[in-house]
């Protein structure tokens, strides 16, 4: 049973890293299983929820399965993005036994990767509820990791920033300091312009403003207090999207979504959420 859509749905980047972490893990090949199981054994396993929170990635755990075995049958039992309970079973999983448990620590850490990232998100996503502030990762992800880092963002109920470099033009504040100004900046980057959005980092009123005579399509606030977010959102009175970003966190995150910005970007969504604990329990073979 195919869980969070079908597998061919994942990104190419995501179906590589699975193939990178799974070489990283077994090498030349499992030693203590193949020592231990026969290689016609046969397994019955369920992965188990060890905690409360949001369960992402179970997809992404079948693929890792299925990309060592394709006959590993895997079998959800929780929706994707839905809240579990500690000791939730929220898959099963059949096959050859040697390769349930080859397999095993790599599904478990994209899986408890992900959901810990689903469930931080999910956490912000509530605390904004009832503003119209959406929560935004940002590219401070693990190396390699970018793709399902952010598939685990969305699985929480945020959205993506840009996934990298090439997506979005965003002038910050080196950018500023380089070329000597916001307008000289901007002018730049329209001058090789392609089409993308154009972001400018603002750390005073005045650059909002400046930001505005240049008709950018969004700005980001950068370390803005509450009461500095609420002046630019009345400033720029709709005529640009307008994003909070700076050490956000959840004693905070209310008070600036209720300035009435667009966005809040959250580096800890993505760098500092705990891992989810999950486990794999052997049924019978």
């Amino acid at each position: 049973t195919l869980c969070g859509g079908h597998l061919e749905s994942l990104h190419p980047e995501i179906l590589e890293v699975i193939q990178r972490a799974l070489t990283e893990d077994i090498g030349s090949g499992d030693a203590t299983s193949n020592s231990i199981i026969p290689p016609t054994a046969t397994m019955l396993g369920q992965i188990i929820a060890k905690q409360e929170g949001v369960i992402a990635g179970l997809d992404v755990a079948q693929a890792v399965y299925a990309a060592f075995d394709p006959q590993v049958k895997f079998q959800s039992q929780a929706g994707e993005g839905s809240r579990v309970v500690n000791r939730q079973i929220v898959a099963k999983v059949t096959g050859a036994a040697r390769s349930l448990l080859t397999s095993e620590r790599t599904a478990l850490n994209f899986l408890g990767r992900m959901s810990g990232i689903a469930t931080l998100t999910r956490t912000f996503v509530d605390a904004v509820a009832g503003t119209k502030a959406v929560i935004l990762d940002t590219r401070k992800t693990a190396p390699g990791l970018r793709m399902a880092d952010k598939l685990a963002v969305s699985r929480g109920g945020g959205q993506n920033h840009r996934i990298g470099l090439f997506d979005m033009i965003l002038i910050k504040d080196n950018h500023i300091d380089f070329a000597g100004s916001i307008e000289e900046a901007v002018a730049r980057a329209r001058a090789n312009h392609n089409g993308l959005e154009i972001e400018v980092e603002a750390r005073t009123l005045e650059h909002v403003e400046t930001a505005l005579k240049l008709r950018v399509e969004r700005i980001l606030l950068d370390n803005m207090s509450p009461e500095m977010m609420a002046d630019a959102v009345r400033m720029t009175n709709g005529r640009a999207k307008l994003e909070a970003s700076g050490n956000v966190n959840l004693e905070t995150v209310r008070k600036i979504a209720e300035t009435g910005v667009d966005f809040i970007s959250i580096g800890a969504l993505t760098h500092s959420a705990k891992v989810f604990d999950v486990s794999f329990d052997y049924i019978n073979g």
